[in-house]
């Protein structure tokens, strides 16, 4: 049987392992065009692609899946089976009608909800208690086929997006070799998904980047661990970009602000800055100023302490 694996990123790489380990005839592996990284801008593989091309594997990078030219590179492999995960592109009908055993995803969420390309940061942002993992056929839609299989998993209070991004690719990959022989025996009945229950999950703007200090201290901590290890949440520190990467999770409502304005320092300590917020105060522990690397808040205040009643947020001094 002849597998074809589409990906990109990290997430994807377990997912593209587990199939080698089982002994499933992956004939090519197809995933986004190199990009450049790094200070030089030097074009740099995926790490899907790197993947591949450890094991032998060839690997195919149109620029557009919907390019013609690509389309028939993929159908003169004679795909039994597509596998992708995190890919980066929808699949278009004439790719999707290939293979006999239909072409499947490997999606970071709980389906209906999170569909999209940031499944993982939208679902800590918004402070849900758990997450997981859907297998699902794919469809012309944006995550709209039918379910397979799923495995969920809690979102602990010292997770972030960069923590669950491991833990959730290493469990679509046992989902996927665990789905598999019961879908290619054809015990496998998918279910439809409620349109009405979907939600959305789309790439992070540079606008939701931003702190917004009337939020509760809830949302704030939800907000920062939902960007960390990227995009990076940040305020303006005298009209500079000044990115929070750590908070700690409020005990409850906190008086502490209560009576100052959002985004008002009321504090700094070793421990931490006590920023006001829309319903009271929290704590942030790691910070990078313009310029600056990430370090933690004693750090800063060793260097360049932050004077009680600066403003964060604010355009000018």
């Amino acid at each position: 049987m002849n597998v074809v694996f589409m990906g990109t990123p990290d997430f994807a790489v377990p997912s593209l392992k587990a199939l080698i380990r089982e002994g499933y005839n992956v004939v090519a592996v197809v995933s986004q065009p190199d990009r450049p990284k790094g200070r030089k801008r030097e074009l740099a593989p995926t790490p899907v692609k790197a993947e591949a091309l450890a094991h032998g594997i060839p690997v195919l990078q149109p620029l557009k899946l919907r390019d013609p030219a690509a389309v028939e590179e993929i159908r003169a492999l004679r795909p039994d089976l597509i596998v992708t995960a995190a890919y980066g592109q929808i699949l278009p009908k004439s790719v999707l009608s290939m293979p006999k055993h239909g072409c499947i995803n490997v999606h970071a969420s709980l389906l209906p909800k999170y569909r999209g390309g940031a499944p993982i940061h939208h679902a800590v942002m918004h402070g849900e208690p758990t997450t997981g993992v859907t297998i699902m056929y794919m469809a012309e839609g944006l995550d709209t086929g039918d379910m397979i299989s799923r495995t969920e998993l809690p979102i602990l209070d010292d997770d972030t997006t960069g923590t669950l991004f491991v833990k959730l690719s290493e469990a679509g990959a046992d989902l996927l070799v665990r789905t598999l022989p019961d879908l290619l025996a054809g015990r496998i009945e998918a279910v439809p998904q409620n349109d009405g229950e979907a939600t959305y999950a789309p790439n992070i703007s540079r606008e939701q980047e931003r702190i917004d200090w009337t939020k509760t201290s809830t949302e704030l901590f939800n907000h920062i661990r939902g960007l960390n290890p990227v995009p990076g949440a940040f305020t303006l520190l005298n009209g500079e970009v000044f990115k929070v990467w750590e908070s700690r999770k409020p005990s409850g409502r906190s008086p502490s602000g209560a009576d100052r304005a959002p985004g008002t320092v009321l504090q700094m300590t070793d421990d931490g800055l006590e920023v006001a917020t829309g319903d009271g105060s929290i704590w942030l522990t790691r910070v990078q100023p313009a310029g600056k690397k990430a370090m933690s808040v004693s750090e800063l205040r060793r260097g360049a302490p932050i004077a009680p009643g600066t403003i964060l947020g604010a355009e000018t001094t």
